[in-house]
C-alpha cells in the first residue's frame, strides 16, 4: 500500500513538473512570436554655430633645448593674445599637444648626429562666432602660427534638433508599418517597444591642414573666407509591433 501511494506521489510530482515545464515553454513561446519590426529614419539639417579649429607652430632646429623651447613659448603667447583680442575666451583655448623633440642627421661617415631641437605646440579654438573664422587664422599666422588645421564644424545645442529628427523617424516607422502590414494582410497591434539609435553629427567635408610659412611683423597675411555650411542630424527608430 505505502508503496503504491508513493508511486502515486511520484507520478503527481512529474505531472506537475511536466505542466509546469509546458506553461514556461508556451510563455516564452508566446513572448517571443507575433511580433513585426519596423525602422524609420529621420533626418534634419542645421546651419553650424561652433567652429573647431586647430593653430599651432613647429620652431625651426635649434642648437639647444632651451633656445627651441623659448622660441615657441614667446611665439605661443604673441599667438595667444591676438586670439584673446579677437573674443576667443580662455575656456575656449586648450593646448592639445606640446613636444619637444632631438633633431638627428644621419652621415656616412658619423652615423646618427644630434644636430639640436624642435618644438611642436598646438592650440585647440572652439569659435563661437563664425564670423571671426578667417581673421583668427590671419592674425595667428601673422604672429608665427605655421600649422593650421582641422577645421569641424558642430552645432552646441542638438536637443531640439534632434526631437525633431526622432519625430520625424517614427511618423516613417509608422507609415511604412501601415503599409507594409496592408500589403501582406497582416493586422498590427500596439507598439510593444522603441529602440532609438542616435547617429553623430556630420560635419561639411572641411578640413584643412595646411602648413604656412612663418609671417614676420610686417607681413599682411589675407582674411581667408571659411564656409560653415549645414550640420546633418538624424536618428534612426525601430519600432516593434505586436501582431494580432
Amino acid at each position: 500500500m505505502k508503496k503504491g501511494k508513493l508511486a502515486l506521489g511520484v507520478l503527481l510530482i512529474l505531472a506537475t513538473t511536466a505542466v509546469s515545464i509546458v506553461s514556461v515553454v508556451m510563455a516564452l513561446k508566446n513572448n517571443n512570436q507575433d511580433r513585426f519590426s519596423v525602422v524609420g529614419s529621420g533626418t534634419v539639417y542645421a546651419k553650424a554655430d561652433i567652429a573647431n579649429i586647430e593653430v599651432g607652430l613647429k620652431t625651426g632646429t635649434k642648437k639647444t633645448a632651451a633656445e627651441a623651447t623659448t622660441e615657441s613659448t614667446n611665439k605661443m603667447n604673441q599667438i595667444t593674445n591676438e586670439i584673446t583680442k579677437l573674443g576667443i575666451e580662455s575656456k575656449d583655448i586648450k593646448t592639445s599637444n606640446y613636444t619637444l623633440s632631438p633633431v638627428y642627421n644621419w652621415t656616412n661617415a658619423k652615423g646618427q648626429e644630434l644636430v639640436g631641437y624642435e618644438v611642436t605646440q598646438t592650440l585647440t579654438l572652439k569659435i563661437r562666432d563664425l564670423s571671426k573664422i578667417g581673421d583668427v587664422i590671419a592674425k595667428t599666422t601673422e604672429q608665427g602660427a605655421n600649422q593650421v588645421g582641422n577645421i569641424s564644424f558642430t552645432i552646441d545645442d542638438e536637443f531640439a534638433l534632434k526631437n525633431k529628427a526622432r519625430e520625424l523617424a517614427i511618423s516613417k516607422a509608422k507609415e511604412k508599418a501601415t503599409l507594409i502590414a496592408n500589403q501582406s494582410g497582416m493586422k498590427l497591434g500596439a507598439v510593444k517597444s522603441v529602440v532609438e539609435n542616435t547617429e553623430p553629427v556630420i560635419s561639411p567635408i572641411m578640413y584643412t591642414n595646411a602648413k604656412l610659412e612663418s609671417a614676420g611683423a610686417a607681413d599682411q597675411i589675407s582674411t581667408p573666407n571659411i564656409q560653415s555650411g549645414q550640420n546633418e542630424i538624424k536618428v534612426d527608430v525601430t519600432l516593434v509591433y505586436e501582431v494580432k
